[in-house]
């Protein structure tokens, strides 16, 4: 091979002038290149120049590694330089690489002879046992590297070297400051839409359980088919490459990342791990400890983050793209890594394809002039049903479609229902919101008006009512359906609503109380002509039992299982109440505390989402958002006195004797309501349904009380400490 390599050198951005950077600058010209997610690699052999200066033979192959300028910040890197991983592996994998130059982007290294197991074994394929073995042995060899010759470690690292729980919860908080927060800014609006939480990773980090202590060790942690080389001499039969991904931590997560990234066919996963464990005890034996128990968590924590770097480079390749296969594709990816992080990552209601396409195809449309497909994003129908509102006329529409794909994560709110984006539109002085409902969500209460005709009516009566103004109403791309309204939230972008989680502060419960009040003037006949004409409450209990009737089974059986009544039984108890009548008016019907946005005027709270909206008894509205809202004695106080002095008599009779009746009906609701999202786990991202379903003992034993019924204790004591 001639003369021994020189030590590295360090060529800087001035060197493009020597041999060296010229011969790097013409790799592309003359290499051979193979392309990766981190950097183009171009094979090709030394120039007579250059190799003086490597001390290797002219005509040597050498793989000349650049930096794609234009990759994506979608890994974890514990080390910056990979020369100084290589030369801590020279003594103990002697076939690795070995950095010859570096420079400001670029690095020489010397030539692995082979071909990469993909090229002979493709993902999904599997891998014969013998290759197994030797590459089970190499992750084991690489537990010999001494911490010594390793490159320091960041200061975040954990101090305990054997301590597996803190190194998982120092990797969850490395993917979010090395991957999410460098790409919030370009897709979290994406991410967000696509029901991906800001703070996925760090609750992620919080559920980390207690695990077996592992002593830690040198981790390739990116050990998948094309980073293995198959040797020509078989002497060693299989290369590591690509170690700039290397990282110091508990070994189960190079086994995790390999078994993922790998893609075994499923029946080998076993295989695998077993291999891993008897190579791994012939060297460092307490590497496995605890395996059988904690391997999972790397798994599930490998498939959490790989959601982040897989939907933005789906989404990255859309970009200059408007042909429905590279949609169809995107799509797809997307589908297979939302699904794959749901459990991990406690994703709720993740969306479905037709769902996922109609967010890729707004998103690269936001980037591409407004292009996607034969059409344009912009391109509408309106619902003539909805007149052109004056402030908004319908010209202003495209604009706002065209705005919603580029939406930023501040300005993209996902609720039970609805997908909401804030957008400017140029010529128009206040922020909209394009309003579409979330596909594949089940709610089991009903509405029953028209969110804008309701909207609408609000506004023509000029009461002192502050809601959002209903603006336009149509249907896009593959005919899915929006609104856009005024948004009720600040207008700083960095500043997200304000909602009175906590409950009312007095001036708040008095404003409330006051528009309640002057929710009694709206024309309801307007928007429901029959409204009035039956009992309210016999309509509300008929209601609550088709509820009941139609959960889903599994839902029915636990119900009774815990001691709730079925539909039949339930119209009994429920007839044993009655309520005087009062005159009907228009009601909210849904005011829980993310339905009340805080401002800074007189009114001091906005109503929005008024899709619950119903025509019926005002005091209902009222003692529903009582239950919904934590709500002190005194505050539930001041807002009956305020109620009782402010609405006329025919809307207030007899309500001392009657609003308890409403409170345990809607006790009795929330207990069929909250058993079946813990059953069926819909709408649990939700903070009100979160909030809800936490203290569902409570409202279990509150909702059995009330309707004069024993609890019963269930068959599983399990399940009985799991509710409570």
């Amino acid at each position: 091979m001639g003369a021994p390599p020189l030590p590295h050198r360090h060529f800087g951005e001035s060197a493009r002038s020597d041999a060296i950077g010229v011969f790097v600058d013409r790799a592309a010209d003359l290499g051979q290149a193979s392309s990766g997610h981190h950097n183009q690699n171009y094979v090709l052999p030394l120039a007579e120049d250059v190799s003086l200066l490597l001390g290797r033979e002219a005509g040597t192959s050498v793989t000349v590694r650049i930096r794609r300028a234009d990759a994506l910040p979608v890994v974890i890197r514990t080390w910056q330089d990979e020369a100084e991983i290589l030369g801590a592996l020279r003594g103990i994998l002697p076939h690795v690489p070995e950095c010859l130059a570096k420079g400001d982007g670029y690095a020489l290294h010397s030539y692995v002879e082979g071909i990469p197991l993909s090229s002979v074994c493709d993902n999904g394929k599997p891998v014969d046992a013998l290759l197994i073995k030797a590459l089970v042995g190499l992750l084991a060899q690489m537990a010999q590297v001494r911490r010594e010759v390793l490159p320091p470690l960041p200061a975040v690292w954990p101090r305990n070297d054997k301590d597996s729980q803190g190194f998982l919860q120092t990797l969850a908080h490395l993917a979010d400051r090395q991957i999410r927060q460098p790409n919030w800014r370009e897709f979290g609006g994406l991410l967000t839409a696509l029901g991906i939480p800001e703070d996925a990773l760090i609750r992620l980090a919080e559920r980390v359980p207690a695990m077996a202590r592992r002593p830690y060790s040198l981790l390739h942690a990116d050990l998948h088919r094309d980073n293995l080389i198959m040797s020509y001499s078989g002497l060693p039969p299989l290369i590591c490459v690509d170690w700039e991904l290397a990282t110091y931590g508990d070994p189960l997560h190079d086994l995790a990342t390999h078994l993922v990234r790998m893609q075994y066919p499923a029946h080998q996963w076993g295989e695998v791990i077993d291999a891993w464990a008897d190579a791994m005890r012939l060297i460092r034996p307490a590497a496995v400890n605890g395996l059988g128990k904690d391997l999972r968590h790397y798994i599930a924590f490998e498939r959490a983050q790989s959601v982040y770097p897989d939907v933005m480079r789906a989404a990255d390749r859309l970009q200059g793209t408007s042909d429905q296969k590279s949609l169809d594709d995107a799509t797809t990816a997307v589908r297979r890594a939302l699904e794959a992080a749901a459990e991990p990552l406690r994703l709720r209601n993740v969306p479905g394809e037709l769902e996922i396409e109609r967010i890729l195809f707004r998103w690269r449309a936001a980037r591409n002039g407004g292009l996607g497909l034969s059409a344009k994003v912009s391109d509408w129908n309106p619902d003539l049903r909805a007149p052109e509102h004056p402030d908004f006329p319908r010209s202003a529409v495209r604009p706002a479609l065209f705005a919603e794909g580029a939406a930023s994560a501040s300005r993209v709110f996902k609720g039970t229902g609805h997908l909401n984006s804030v957008v400017r539109v140029p010529g128009i002085d206040f922020p909209v919101v394009v309003r579409r409902k979330v596909a594949n969500v089940c709610r089991r209460e009903r509405g029953f008006l028209s969110e804008h005709a309701v909207l609408r009516a609000i506004e023509l009566s000029r009461v002192g009512v502050s809601a959002p103004k209903f603006l336009a109403l149509g249907t896009g791309y593959q005919g899915e359906r929006f609104a856009i309204h005024t948004y009720e939230g600040p207008r700083r972008a960095d500043q997200p609503p304000n909602h009175p989680v906590h409950g009312l502060l007095p001036h708040e419960a008095d404003r409330l109380v006051d528009q309640l009040g002057a929710l009694t003037q709206v024309n309801y006949k307007a928007l429901d002509p029959a409204a009035g004409e039956g009992r309210f409450y016999s309509w509300l209990c008929d209601q609550l039992v088709l509820l009941v009737g139609e959960l889903p089974k599994a839902s029915q059986q636990l119900a009774r299982l815990l001691g709730l009544p079925d539909a039949d039984r339930l119209r009994q108890i429920l007839a044993r109440h009655t309520v005087s009548h009062r005159e009907p008016a228009l009601l909210h019907g849904d005011l829980n505390p993310w339905n009340l946005v805080r401002r800074e005027d007189a009114l001091a709270l906005t109503l929005i989402d008024w899709e619950m909206a119903v025509v019926g008894d005002p005091l209902y509205d009222l003692v529903r958002h009582m239950h919904l809202t934590p709500t002190r004695p005194e505050i539930r106080d001041r807002m009956f006195r305020r109620w009782e002095e402010r609405l006329p008599e025919r809307h207030t009779v007899d309500w001392l004797r009657d609003w308890r009746v409403y409170r345990w009906i809607e006790i009795v609701r929330s207990a069929y309501v909250d058993l079946d999202r813990l059953v069926t786990g819909a709408s649990l991202d939700a903070p009100n349904v979160r909030r809800a379903v936490d203290s569902y003992a409570m409202t279990l034993a509150a909702a059995t009380g009330s309707l004069g019924l024993p609890t019963r204790a269930t068959a599983n004591p399990y399940l009985a400490r799991a509710l409570a």
